[in-house]
């Protein structure tokens, strides 16, 4: 029933952005809210409680400013798009499992486990490709191809958060980048090559880390040559990384010929390529499986991200003009006309601060996003955009919170902040100095 409620709540929410109906967007609005209220009882107790407290305090601060209902319907759908994102991108999975493409990852990995540093180049592509379209599931996926290999805690550590944060960076189906191109009014198409490029810088980064680190900590394994991969494996690893530029690409070119919100063409991509998928191969009946998976397992499972996702999202639409955020605004706005470098260094430091304290992402950026004005600071748009994109990054990777920090923390039996400060901070730390470094050279 649960699952009937948020896919409808999407629908809906999809139907409106196009007919632009005021009633319409208040019953998507009350669906949502018995979503986040159903999500309460579901949710683990510290995402629970912390979505509670965060939606309390939207509303009541949204209240005192006196836009009453109407500012609170306001500040819920415009989060909305992110929660439509994050039900309906999975649906992308279902297309990559049917068609083998994981089976030849799973043999590339293989054949990769007695060279750490191709395994680890290995693990950190395939993250690459996969966590753009799949989210957290790749984390999941590459875990049980890994599984019987064993990998060293340090090694999962490092190349899990260091392969899945690059992501974060660049790609449309992620709530970072939906969420901070929609904030700044950036096209996808304007930030690609930037986000693109820093996400490849910071792979390369995190590779070169690896193989200095393995150089003083040698893995014990027999030093094996990779047997050749089969031909048909090596095809299905070239059609799924064709599959994930075609992917982004219609994505452009849609955004490029309709200017359609990207949230809004990530989420009917997520609809559409599943569905032309069964129609091009003619082969409903093995979708009928994944597709029940969907709706039962998948979509019920989203009980901790709707509570944060929503509650983050409207207190950061509350902080937007009162006097606490005015003054975080002014005092950023003072250091960005001394330094650029200090002005990114203070986001960063606040983020962090917030974020390693148990708040989401979206409540301490989303707030930056729409507080912080472009023209104001002296840098474009495009140059806040990636530093807010970073600092989502590195916050990620670091807080003990964050939900790839608790999944790879639980797959390498580590605590978060070794996972994330211990394993990985030295990384984290070389990237913020190089990303900041190159958009201070874009302006």
């Amino acid at each position: 029933m649960r699952s009937y409620l948020i896919l409808g709540m999407c629908a809906l929410f999809l139907v409106q952005y196009f007919v632009e109906v005021k009633w319409l967007e208040f019953i998507v609005v009350g669906l949502s809210l018995v979503a986040f209220l159903g999500s309460a009882f579901k949710a683990n107790r510290f995402p629970r409680w912390l979505g509670i407290i965060m939606m309390t305090a939207g509303i009541i601060i949204e209240w005192q400013k006196g836009t009453g209902v109407q500012g609170i319907s306001d500040g819920i759908f415009l989060i909305l798009p992110l929660i439509c994102l994050l039900a309906l991108a999975p649906l992308l999975s279902i297309p990559l499992r049917l068609s083998g493409f994981f089976h030849a990852i799973e043999v590339l990995l293989r054949n990769l486990k007695h060279q750490p540093k191709k395994l680890y180049a290995g693990i950190t592509g395939t993250l690459f490709l996969l966590a753009p379209v799949l989210n957290l599931g790749s984390v999941r996926i590459l875990n049980e191809f890994l599984e019987e290999i064993k990998l060293p805690s340090a090694m999962s550590a490092k190349s899990y958060l260091v392969g899945f944060s690059t992501a974060i960076l660049w790609s449309p189906y992620f709530a970072s980048v939906s969420l901070v191109l929609h904030y700044l009014n950036i096209s996808f198409k304007k930030y690609i090559l930037f986000g693109m490029g820093l996400s490849l810088l910071s792979l390369v980064v995190g590779n070169l880390l690896f193989a200095l680190w393995e150089k003083r900590h040698p893995l014990i394994e027999p030093l094996t040559p990779a047997a050749p991969l089969e031909k048909q494996h090596q095809k299905q690893l070239m059609k799924l990384v064709l599959f994930v530029f075609l992917l982004m690409g219609s994505c452009l070119v849609v955004e490029n010929y309709t200017h359609w919100s990207m949230i809004v063409i990530v989420c009917l991509m997520s609809i559409l390529v599943p569905a032309l998928y069964g129609t091009v191969t003619n082969d409903w009946k093995r979708m009928v499986s994944p597709l029940m998976d969907f709706r039962d397992r998948t979509v019920p499972m989203l009980n901790n991200e709707i509570m944060l996702f929503m509650s983050a999202g409207m207190l950061a639409f509350a902080m937007k003009g009162t006097s606490a955020a005015n003054g975080v605004s002014r005092f950023l706005s003072l250091l960005a006309h001394q330094s650029f470098i200090l002005f990114a260094l203070a986001v960063m430091m606040l983020v962090l601060c917030v974020t390693y304290i148990g708040i989401h992402q979206i409540a301490a950026v989303g707030a930056l996003a729409m507080q912080l004005n472009p023209a104001e600071l002296g840098v474009s748009n495009v140059s806040l955009g990636l530093l807010l994109l970073l600092t989502w990054s590195i916050s990620t990777a670091l807080s003990p919170f964050s939900g790839l920090n608790l999944m790879v923390s639980r797959f390498a039996g580590l605590s978060g902040v070794q996972t994330g400060l211990r394993a990985n901070g030295l990384y984290l730390s070389i990237l913020a100095l190089i990303g900041i470094a190159i958009i201070s050279f874009i302006g």
